[in-house]
């Protein structure tokens, strides 16, 4: 297990449920099978010493049906099918999903129902849509990581203090670092890691 081999946290990934079929009849039964699959390989990360897991993806936009009458019950499937996957996990085992690209505004309150303990939404390539939930004055009062490219990255970060409480903030790369080169992704965490300690100074400071 990677966890012995440090003792720093490692964080166990899970790249799942944007996979899972959506459907009223057999296959949503199926479903409920697949995310009891999913729950017993969560416990069995957490029974390996892994207390931070993410269960990817929800799919709370990409399967939303087109017509809005059936939103509702959509919405409340996936959100079902999230909670069912980490129902068993102890209170000091965290778990994080992560949202891709797509408007936030009209399913927030599903995403505040998942209940996870961390959210990493996709914050670059949306010109920083995320902004405007809160603006609007939804409150979160779970952990929240926007993903950022490096470019500005404290100037980012400031404004997402304008509308959340520093504590819930988390400070997270662009998955889009997947597809890069370890020479690129290096300097580009590094750069995250410079705005977060400049960042923890200027709190600090304004105390």
């Amino acid at each position: 297990m990677a966890q012995s081999m440090t003792k720093r946290p490692m964080k166990g990934m899970l790249t799942v449920l944007a996979l899972l079929p959506f459907s009223t009849g057999p296959l949503f039964e199926m479903t409920s099978q697949d995310c009891l699959a999913i729950k017993d390989e969560v416990e069995d990360l957490e029974k390996g010493g892994i207390n931070v897991i993410q269960i990817n993806e929800p799919a709370l936009r990409e399967g939303l049906p087109l017509r809005k009458a059936e939103h509702a019950f959509y919405l409340n499937w996936a959100v079902r099918s999230f909670r069912i996957t980490n129902v068993g996990v102890q209170d000091t085992t965290q778990i994080h999903t992560h949202i891709c690209y797509s408007n936030f505004n009209d399913i927030i309150h599903s995403i505040i129902d998942m209940d996870a303990d961390v959210i990493t939404i996709e914050n670059s390539r949306s010109d920083e849509k995320l902004l405007s939930v809160f603006c609007e004055g939804v409150k979160y009062g779970a952990g929240i990581g926007p993903e950022y490219h490096q470019q500005r990255i404290a100037d980012r970060i400031n404004k997402m203090l304008a509308v959340l409480e520093a504590n819930i903030l988390w400070v997270n790369p662009d998955c889009a670092l997947k597809t890069h080169k370890y020479a690129e992704v290096k300097p580009a965490l590094q750069n995250m890691v410079v705005a977060a300690k400049l960042l923890h100074t200027q709190l600090a400071s304004a105390k």
